[in-house]
């Protein structure tokens, strides 16, 4: 199924351009009008529960009913070799846990198959001083079939080798296009602040570095796959799967962020090939 076809199964979207589709809706009753195994990847981040503006907060039991719903949705609409990457937060459980990781009360309530765990280590965080600074987030990655799934590790390759022609027995140790990245991610976290703003920051509290979510679409999809992403935020994984000659569907349902992701895909569409896109 390609853009062309989700946007007559969906309506008239928010914002397009070629093979991409914005829509200022709710996620959970969008993805009911897709067709079942439909669709290559997903990458998301939901809101965690946890007070920030663009949510309302819940019960956790309702909270938890809730992401079970698009979850199985997701689930749906996956085609047999696709992948699911979720970045799901902490939230705090009165009298039994301060930061209790969300995947684990959403365990047995996931239908995927769990690959594994990515640690994105970033640079700057919240101080603390009754407990360590955080300093990283969770990237959970999920198939439907655990024995079919794109995964395009020469993609993703870390060229950052430190001894890269050194050989054993006449054969290079490393591969040349360079080392597996592994499973823990220092990439810096998009930063605020009038000195040490990153120069691809919106207004949106809080945004994916575009470097992070490169690295989940060129590992897990391939030119023209589709990738949809239900909760928008500000934008970055549009921009990241347009960059990559992906298909995309995102829906937001705050019109303000839907906003920043419209001048975003403006200005990357407006921006020269020549220039680097994730500084």
């Amino acid at each position: 199924m390609n853009t062309a076809e989700i946007k007559q199964k969906l309506g008239e979207p928010y914002f397009e351009t070629e093979n991409c589709l914005i829509y200022n809706d709710d996620s959970l009753k969008l993805m009911k009008k897709f067709d079942d195994n439909t669709v290559d990847m997903t990458v998301t981040s939901p809101p965690y529960n946890i007070g920030k503006e663009y949510e309302t907060l819940l019960p956790i039991d309702d909270y938890l009913n809730w992401c079970e719903k698009w979850i199985n949705e997701i689930y749906r609409i996956t085609k047999m070799n696709g992948t699911f990457w979720l970045n799901l937060g902490y939230l705090e459980m009165p009298n039994k846990a301060k930061a209790l990781p969300i995947p684990y009360l959403l365990w047995e309530r996931n239908p995927f198959y769990f690959i594994q765990e990515i640690v994105w280590n970033y640079g700057a965080g919240v101080s603390a001083k009754k407990f360590f600074a955080p300093r990283n987030e969770k990237l959970l990655w999920y198939v439907k079939d655990k024995d079919n799934y794109t995964f395009n590790l020469d993609d993703i390759r870390d060229k950052n080798v430190k001894y890269p022609n050194q050989k054993k027995k006449g054969r290079l140790r490393c591969n040349p296009l360079g080392k597996n990245p592994t499973d823990v991610w220092q990439i810096p976290k998009v930063t605020s602040g009038a000195n040490r703003s990153s120069k691809e920051r919106t207004p949106h509290p809080a945004q994916f570095p575009s470097a992070l979510i490169d690295r989940l679409v060129k590992g897990s999809s391939n030119e023209n796959d589709l990738i949809i992403d239900p909760f928008l935020g500000s934008g970055t994984s549009a921009i990241v799967a347009m960059a990559n000659k992906r298909q995309f569907v995102g829906i937001e349902i705050e019109q303000k962020y839907c906003e920043i992701t419209k001048r975003r895909i403006k200005d990357f569409l407006d921006t020269p090939k020549s220039l680097k896109l994730f500084e």
